[in-house]
């Protein structure tokens, strides 16, 4: 191997690692606050690079009738529970258009703008703008309609809703998607040569937006009042819901920010690889080796055990491509091993 086949391969896995970074952030985040394994993960990411794609392709994406869907089933359920609570009738009016306005005119809107400019030829700005405006929302829907009513439940019992709602997501992607495999439109196809290395520019793009993407979470977390609510809940649960924080919107917001960064990572990788409607898991599941550097907890070993993770792979492309996967997903059997030995096991506060 000479250098400049190293550096490639160095720049494979900065740019893979940014994208694993990403994803193992919002899987630890998604933890913290909700104790929620959440394997979906992915799914946000081949939802939002196959939502992009069907956009270029003038087509009308599948999700937006599924952003639809799901916005109906959870303006029912939080319509139920409104008039099941009998301590809660003055205001509900009220309270009812709120949510009418939430889950049936938001996404109804969103899908009659899809519909309006699906055929049409638009920028690369509106198309990732309206595909981010397709997937996000149906984070925190995701979460009132599977996860907020067992927010009391064991994490096992969690992980199985997990699995039970990824296979759901696979499916519905096989339906809305097809089995055909696509990739979008690079943001840029500039070469750009800094001696022997050449640098594409989506690379750079890729880079610079999760590394923008990381500061500003960091931002967020750091001075805004809703993310130290949701530090709060991270850190303790029952003593931020005793300060006044409600455990349903910090996990609405949770799910909110985790399929943001799904949807977000899938049009990014989506110009630099084929993505499937199966895609995701794969991907998702490489940002959870990532996260487990962090032990579910700590958010800078997360995105440095997701970097790790990526120049692993890049390595193992080269040295041994058939068996790169397995390298992989073998690194997280001595990292287990490491954070059993060398963490202090507690029972999590609910």
């Amino acid at each position: 191997m000479d250098f400049s086949i190293a550096a490639i391969l160095v720049q494979d896995g900065i740019t893979s690692g940014a994208i694993y970074a990403l994803l193992a952030l919002a899987i630890v985040l998604v933890f913290s606050v909700t104790r929620v394994i959440f394997i979906p993960q992915g799914e946000f990411v081949a939802y939002g690079a196959l939502t992009l794609a069907a956009l270029q392709a003038q087509r009308l994406p599948l999700t937006c009738v599924l952003l639809l869907a799901m916005g109906v089933l959870t303006f029912v359920a939080e319509s139920a529970a409104m008039l099941r609570n009998v301590e809660r009738h003055h205001g509900r009016g009220k309270s009812l258009a709120l949510v009418a306005g939430k889950y049936l005119a938001f996404p109804a809107t969103v899908f009659a703008l899809t519909k309006l400019y699906a055929g049409a030829q638009m920028p690369l700005t509106l198309q990732v703008l309206l595909a981010l405006l397709i997937v996000i929302p149906m984070g925190p829907m995701l979460y009132r309609l599977a996860y907020q009513p067992l927010a009391k439940a064991s994490v096992l019992m969690l992980l199985i809703v997990s699995v039970s709602v990824h296979l759901a997501l696979t499916g519905l992607g096989l339906v809305m998607f097809g089995a055909e495999g696509v990739r979008t439109q690079p943001f840029s196809n500039a070469i750009h040569s800094v001696g022997a290395l050449q640098i594409s520019g989506q690379s750079l793009w890729v880079i610079g937006i999760s590394a923008a993407l990381i500061v500003l979470l960091y931002l967020y977390f750091e001075f805004t009042l809703s993310g130290k609510a949701l530090r709060a809940t991270a850190v303790n649960g029952l003593g931020a819901q005793l300060l006044g924080i409600s455990p349903t919107r910090a996990g609405k917001l949770t799910f909110t920010l985790a399929a943001a960064m799904g949807a977000l990572c899938g049009i990014l990788i989506a110009p630099m690889t084929t993505i499937y409607y199966e895609s995701g898991f794969l991907i998702g599941l490489k940002g959870f080796v990532g996260s487990i550097f962090g032990g579910l907890a700590s958010y800078p070993a997360a995105a440095a055990g997701a970097f790790f993770v990526g120049l692993l792979e890049s390595q193992s492309s080269f040295w041994a491509s058939a068996f790169k996967e397995v390298i992989v997903f073998t690194l997280i059997l001595p990292v287990l091993l490491w954070r059993s030995l060398t963490s202090r096991h507690a029972e999590h506060e609910a």
